[in-house]
């Protein structure tokens, strides 16, 4: 068992699973405690989960009178608390409200207060920045005297009391997220992700007219709100906002915060609409990229594949394929790779941008060609340049193929 013991300390996933497999006891203790709070106490879920499939008890009421489930809380950590709470399903009652108790005493306390409280120390607090590398999310995690715990609390009573049917009024879950006034922070996501998912007309307004706020925060986590509700919820293959963007026009004519104003635009192209697409060319000039990146999007067509644009528009995307800013330009170039025009002025351009500096934007470019039968593809293949492994399966790499096959059948029919 001093293996187990040795590869949890480590982290070693792989050799834990190994190990269980083999026999080992997902019970063993560690220092007085059982190797799950070990894996909890240094944040490794792929250890915690090993030994949770293994039968670990996340319930196991500990000396102190803590269980596992209880320390990922007090930990912080959002994914852990998950990961625990829902092992065994259901939660019994009991261990359900003492688990919510844990994380609002949490979240009304403040995290730096009860580090404080719990240590009796009165210095400075280290913190660092842990960032998710597969999600981009991030939270500060605090360490005094000994113990450490990360600023996830509010994300770990938002998603418990969702998970168990509790509604939490929506200015509270406001006041949750603008407590971590930042778009990839754990709270700020998770608080967008519950209110983005609850999908009726009540949240809609709320969140519509919370972008009348003065404050850009404020606004901000609105629009995040609204893009959410729009996408919709793709378990329940549920979308009841989809073509309503419209209606966020009037914002998106009086914003001036850029990045507010990004989001509140990403939402309308969802939507189609003339209204729309006025907004997104009065912002082809835009200073801030973040802008200019999205008016493709919000261009108004035919429903025939893309077979129509107004000539105002096809310019507009034209001249933003010559943009100073590599995204702007990819997100041109992808427009008009999937543009079914036969202006030849998409043809050139495209053939244009198949010289470009960014490997995405050739490949783009050289798709659409393809695409649109221009045989000009065949030559410009070459300048798409070596492809890594993971891009080997992209299916637009097939396209000057595809094109070559289709020729070849014409010629033989």
């Amino acid at each position: 068992m001093d293996e187990l013991v040795a590869a949890v300390r480590r982290g070693d996933a792989d050799e834990v699973r190994a190990l269980l497999e083999s026999g080992a006891d997902p019970e063993t203790f560690d220092d007085g405690l059982p190797v799950l709070c070990r894996a909890v106490a240094a944040y490794d879920e792929p250890v915690a989960e090993a030994l949770l499939e293994a039968g670990a008890d996340p319930l196991r009421r500990l000396p102190d009178g803590s269980t596992p489930l209880l320390r990922a809380v007090d930990g912080g950590s959002h994914y852990l608390t998950l990961l625990l709470a829902c092992h065994r399903v259901p939660l019994p009652a009991p261990a359900r409200e003492e688990l919510l108790a844990r994380a609002r005493h949490w979240v009304e306390t403040g995290v730096e207060a009860e580090l404080r409280r719990r240590t009796g120390l009165t210095g400075p607090v280290e913190r660092i920045r842990v960032e998710d590398d597969e999600i981009g999310w991030w939270c500060d995690q605090l360490t005094l005297g000994g113990l450490t715990v990360r600023d996830e609390h509010r994300a770990v009573l938002t998603s418990m009391e969702e998970h168990y049917g509790v509604r939490t009024p929506f200015d509270e879950l406001v006041a949750r997220a603008l407590a971590h006034p930042d778009r990839d922070h754990v709270v700020w996501s998770d608080v967008v992700f519950t209110l983005g998912r609850r999908l009726d007309e009540e949240t809609w307004q709320w969140s519509r007219d919370l972008l009348n706020h003065p404050d850009r925060w404020h606004r901000l986590l609105a629009a995040d709100v609204l893009l959410s509700l729009i996408l919709g919820d793709a378990f329940k293959e549920a979308d009841p906002f989809w073509d309503r963007g419209r209606e966020l026009v009037p914002w998106a004519e009086q914003e001036q915060d850029p990045e507010v104003l990004a989001v509140v635009v990403h939402a309308m192209t969802h939507d189609s609409a003339p209204e729309i697409e006025a907004v997104g060319l009065s912002y082809a000039t835009h200073p801030d990229p973040r802008m200019r990146v999205l008016v493709p999007d919000t261009l108004e067509l035919s429903e025939d594949a893309r077979s129509l644009a107004r000539p105002e528009s096809l310019t507009t995307v034209l001249t933003l394929a010559r943009d100073d800013d590599p995204g702007v330009r990819q997100e041109a170039c992808r427009w008009l790779a999937h543009y079914r025009g036969r202006e030849p002025e998409v043809g050139d351009e495209l053939v244009a941008l198949t010289h470009d500096e960014r490997q995405p934007i050739r490949i783009w470019a050289v798709s659409g060609l393809a695409r649109r039968d221009d045989s000009r593809c065949v030559e410009a293949e070459h300048r798409i340049g070596p492809v890594d492994e993971e891009q080997r399966g992209d299916e637009r790499l097939m396209d000057v193929w595809r094109y070559q096959r289709r020729q070849e059948a014409a010629e033989h029919s």
